[in-house]
C-alpha cells in the first residue's frame, strides 16, 4: 500500500512538471529570478499599501533553494507607527488548517489511527450527521455551514465543539464544496480524542518542533475569550514582534470563534512567520514529512470544485495560484491577509503574510493574491508556464456580493423547501465557489430536483447549434432543450413541478438570448400554473449605464422585449419587468442579489467568471459585446479566433486606415491588426481590422463604439460593408439610417 502511495506522489510531481517548459538546465550560475519581475512584485505590494489595502507585509519566494525575501510597509499604524520587519509574527488565521490541523490528521492516518473514508462518527459519536466522513471534513464537502452561530452566547473550547457536533449539513455530504470552519473545528477535536493531545500540543510535537518552526504556535499571549487586548506596543519584546490585527488585538487570535474557544481550534489560532512557513513549505515539497495524499486532490468524485487533503487546488478562491501556476500546484489563504502557494513541478513556493485587517478591518488583499501569484510565476528565470484553462475564474474583487444561488443556500433553500423543482440553467449557474446550481439543488435537504432545461448553447455552454433533449450524466436527470425544436417548456414537461427555477448568467445585452428563454419560460409556467423562481445574478458589466436605442417593431428571439441594447438590469429585474409590461400571469419569486452596487462589474463584486457561451470568453468580451455584437452579421467579429468580440475586420479593410477614421473612442484603445478567422463570416480569409482593449470601464460606451466603427466602415467601404445586416440586432430604423449615411455620432 505504501509503495502505491509513493508511486502516486511521483506521478503527480511528473504531471506537474509537464505543465512547465524548462528553458535552461544545468546552469548553476544562472539567476533563479528575473530582476524586472521582482521589481514588479515589489511595486505591486507597495501600490496595495499606498492604496491602504494593508499596512504592510512580508514576502518569501523560493525556487530550487534560491530565495528572495523582503518586508514592506508597517507592522502597526495605531496607536503608534511601527516599521515592518522580516521576523514579524502574524496571526495566520485559516492557514492554521493547512499547517497544523491537516498535517496532524494525515500523520494520524499514516499511523493507522484515523481512516480517510471512515465516518466522523467513528471518532465523534455525538455528531449529528453520521454520513459525514473524514474526507468530507478535509475537503470541505461535508455540506456544513461556514461557521458556528455567534448570535447566541457561548464560550470555551468544549462549548464550541458541542455546537459544531450539533450542526447538520445544508447539502448532502460528498456532492458540493462549501468552505467551512466547522469542518476543521471537528477535525481538531478528532486530533484531541484520537491522540490524547489538544491540537496545539500535537501540532507542536509532531509538526512545528521537528521542522524547526521556532516562532510558530497557538496562543503566543495566553488569553481567554474575555481577555482584554494587549495594547501596542507591548513591553514584552516577543509580543512586540507580533503584528496587531483589528481593534488593538495583539497576540490574541483575530477569528471570533477561535477566540471564544480560548484561542485553540482546528480552523484558526496559529501565529507564525514567513521564515517558518517557508520551512513548512520546503518540507511539503520534499515529500518526506507528510503523506503525499495531503497535497493530492481528495475531493469526492461528484464534487466539481477540487481540493487536496487540506490545501486548495482549483476553486474560485484559489487566487494565490495566479494565472500561470498549473493544476497540481496548491495553497491556502488566511482571513487576516496571509497566503501561500506551492508548485512541486517547478520546485517553487511563495509566502506572503500581512495584517490587512489592521487597524479597522477594511483592508483587502484579494486582488494582490492573484497578482502576486502571476508575477511570482513570471519571475522564475528558468521556467515558462503555459497558461492553464480554468473551468471557473477566480474570485477577484474586494466586495462581498452574493448571487441568488448563494442567498438561497444561505437561507437553507427556504424558497424551495418541500418542492419538486425543474431548473433552467447551464454552465453559468454556479455559486461563488464554482459549485453548479444543479449539484446544489439536487443535494439540498427538502428540495427534489426532477428535471433540467437548457438555453442556447446547451447545458454545458459549448454548443453553437441547436441541441436536443438528453440526460445529465452526473445526476441522471432528463435535460429538455429550449434551443432545439422548441423554445419553451411544454405542459407535459412542467407537469408535477411545484416550481420552475431560472439560474443563468446574462451579460446585459438585449439580443443575448438567455433573457428571451427566461421570458418564454415565464409564459409557459403561467399557462401551466407553475410558480417561477429567478435566482438573480449581477449584471456583469454593471447596472448603472444604459445605452443604445430601444427595440422598435415586432419582437422575436433576439429581441424579445422593447429594451435598450445595453439594458443595465439583472435577470431578476428583467423578470419583474416582463411580468408587469407583458402582463404575464405567473407567480414570480426573485431571490435577489445581495451586497451588489450597481456600478460594480462582476469581478469588482467578488464573483467568479465562467465563459457564458462559446464566444464570450472574458469579461472584456462581454463588455464589448453590446457594440461589437451589432456587427457580427456584417463583418468578422473574431469568431474562430482566440478573442471573439474583441476584434472586428474583413478582407477589404485596411486596419490602420480604419483606426484613423474611427478616431478616439470612449474607454477603449484601438490597434490595427490582421487576423484569419476559422469560422463564421470570412472564415479562412485574412482580414484587416481592429483590436479593442478596455482602458476605462467607467468611460466605456460599447454601443457607441460599435456604431462609430460601423459608420466609419460605411464611409471607407460603402460598396463592401453590408450595413443592412445590422438591423436584425439593432432594430431601430433612425439609427440604422444615420449609420448608413456615415453620420454616427449624428453630430458628425
Amino acid at each position: 500500500m505504501r509503495v502505491g502511495m509513493q508511486q502516486r506522489h511521483r506521478l503527480r510531481l511528473a504531471l506537474a512538471l509537464l505543465a512547465s517548459l524548462p528553458l535552461l538546465s544545468g546552469a548553476a550560475a544562472a539567476p533563479a529570478f528575473r530582476p524586472e519581475k521582482l521589481r514588479e512584485i515589489d511595486a505591486a505590494v507597495e501600490e496595495a499599501i499606498a492604496a491602504k489595502k494593508l499596512p504592510g507585509g512580508v514576502l518569501w519566494i523560493e525556487h530550487h533553494g534560491e530565495v528572495y525575501h523582503r518586508a514592506y510597509g508597517n507592522r502597526a499604524l495605531v496607536p503608534a507607527v511601527e516599521a515592518m520587519t522580516e521576523d514579524t509574527v502574524f496571526d495566520a488565521a485559516s492557514l492554521t488548517k493547512v499547517i497544523a490541523t491537516a498535517p496532524s490528521i494525515w500523520l494520524l492516518i499514516r499511523d493507522g489511527k484515523v481512516a480517510l473514508d471512515a465516518p466522523a462518527a467513528t471518532y465523534l459519536p455525538e455528531i449529528a450527521d453520521r454520513t459525514i466522513t473524514i474526507r468530507h471534513l478535509l475537503t470541505h464537502s461535508s455540506g456544513l455551514r461556514p461557521d458556528l452561530d455567534r448570535d447566541v452566547p457561548w464560550s470555551g473550547y468544549d462549548e464550541g465543539v458541542r455546537h459544531a457536533l450539533a450542526e447538520r449539513p445544508r447539502n448532502r455530504p460528498g456532492v458540493v464544496f462549501h468552505y467551512s470552519d466547522v469542518n476543521y473545528i471537528l477535525l481538531g477535536e478528532i486530533v484531541r480524542r484520537v491522540s490524547g493531545r489538544p491540537i496545539d500540543v500535537l501540532a507542536r510535537e509532531r509538526v512545528f518542533a521537528p521542522l524547526g518552526m521556532k516562532d510558530t504556535g497557538f496562543r503566543p499571549f495566553a488569553a481567554s475569550a474575555g481577555a482584554t487586548p494587549t495594547p501596542a506596543p507591548s513591553p514584552d519584546p516577543a509580543l512586540a514582534r507580533i503584528a496587531p490585527t483589528e481593534n488593538g488585538l495583539r497576540g490574541i487570535v483575530h477569528d471570533p470563534t477561535a477566540r471564544r474557544m480560548d484561542g485553540v481550534a482546528g480552523h484558526a489560532g496559529v501565529f507564525t512567520t514567513t521564515a517558518d512557513l517557508a520551512t513548512f513549505a520546503r518540507a511539503v515539497l520534499a515529500g518526506k514529512t507528510f503523506p503525499p495524499e495531503m497535497t493530492e486532490v481528495q475531493s469526492p468524485p461528484a464534487v466539481v470544485v477540487k481540493r487536496a487533503g487540506g490545501f486548495d487546488v482549483d476553486s474560485g478562491y484559489a487566487r494565490p495560484r495566479g494565472d500561470l501556476f498549473p493544476f497540481g500546484s496548491f495553497g491556502h489563504t488566511g482571513f487576516t491577509g496571509g497566503f501561500l502557494w506551492i508548485d512541486p513541478g517547478s520546485q517553487t513556493f511563495y509566502v506572503f503574510l500581512s495584517n490587512r485587517v489592521h487597524p479597522d478591518g477594511k483592508g483587502s488583499v484579494l486582488a494582490l493574491q492573484r497578482r502576486l501569484g502571476t508575477l511570482v510565476a513570471e519571475s522564475l528565470a528558468d521556467v515558462t508556464f503555459r497558461p492553464v484553462p480554468r473551468r471557473v475564474g477566480f474570485v477577484t474583487g474586494g466586495a462581498d456580493a452574493s448571487n441568488g444561488i448563494d442567498v438561497l443556500h444561505a437561507s437553507g433553500y427556504a424558497a424551495l423547501q418541500g418542492k419538486r423543482v425543474g431548473l433552467i440553467t447551464n454552465q453559468t449557474g454556479i455559486d461563488r465557489a464554482g459549485n453548479p446550481t444543479i449539484d446544489l439543488l439536487r443535494s439540498a435537504p427538502g428540495v427534489t430536483l426532477v428535471a433540467l432545461f437548457n438555453p442556447e448553447h446547451g447545458i454545458r455552454g459549448t454548443a453553437d447549434e441547436k441541441v436536443g433533449d438528453t440526460v445529465d450524466a452526473a445526476s441522471g436527470l432528463p435535460i429538455y432543450s429550449l434551443y432545439g425544436d422548441r423554445r419553451q417548456p411544454t405542459r407535459e414537461q412542467l407537469a408535477g413541478l411545484d416550481a420552475l427555477v431560472f439560474d443563468v448568467q446574462d451579460i446585459g445585452t438585449r439580443f443575448y438570448t438567455y433573457i428571451s428563454t427566461m421570458g418564454l419560460a415565464m409564459e409557459a409556467a403561467a399557462e401551466a400554473k407553475v410558480p417561477f423562481v429567478v435566482l438573480d445574478r449581477v449584471n456583469p458589466i454593471g447596472g448603472d449605464v444604459v445605452e443604445g436605442p430601444v427595440l422598435e417593431g415586432p419582437t422575436d428571439f433576439v429581441g424579445w422585449h422593447p429594451l435598450p441594447i445595453r439594458h443595465g438590469k439583472t435577470v431578476g429585474e428583467l423578470a419583474e419587468l416582463f411580468k408587469l409590461e407583458r402582463k404575464i400571469d405567473v407567480y414570480l419569486t426573485v431571490v435577489p442579489v445581495k451586497g451588489w452596487k450597481r456600478e460594480q462589474w462582476q469581478d469588482e463584486a467578488g464573483l467568479p467568471w465562467v465563459n457564458t457561451s462559446p464566444n464570450i470568453r472574458s469579461l472584456q468580451a462581454a463588455a464589448l459585446y453590446p457594440g461589437l455584437g451589432l456587427l457580427e452579421r456584417a463583418v468578422s467579429v473574431g469568431r474562430g479566433t482566440p478573442t471573439p468580440f474583441e476584434i472586428v475586420g474583413a478582407p477589404y479593410v485596411d486596419g490602420a486606415r480604419l483606426a484613423r477614421e474611427v478616431g478616439a473612442l470612449p474607454g477603449v484603445a484601438v490597434e490595427a491588426i490582421r487576423f484569419t478567422p476559422t469560422t463564421d463570416i470570412h472564415a479562412g480569409k485574412e482580414c484587416g481590422g481592429l483590436r479593442f482593449t478596455i482602458t476605462d470601464r467607467r468611460a466605456l460606451r460599447s454601443v457607441e463604439v460599435g456604431l462609430r466603427v460601423a459608420a466609419a466602415l460605411v464611409r471607407l467601404y460603402p460598396r463592401d460593408f453590408p450595413v443592412d445586416a445590422m438591423q436584425p440586432l439593432l432594430r431601430h430604423r433612425a439609427t440604422l439610417e444615420a449609420v448608413r449615411a456615415g453620420r454616427w455620432p449624428p453630430s458628425a
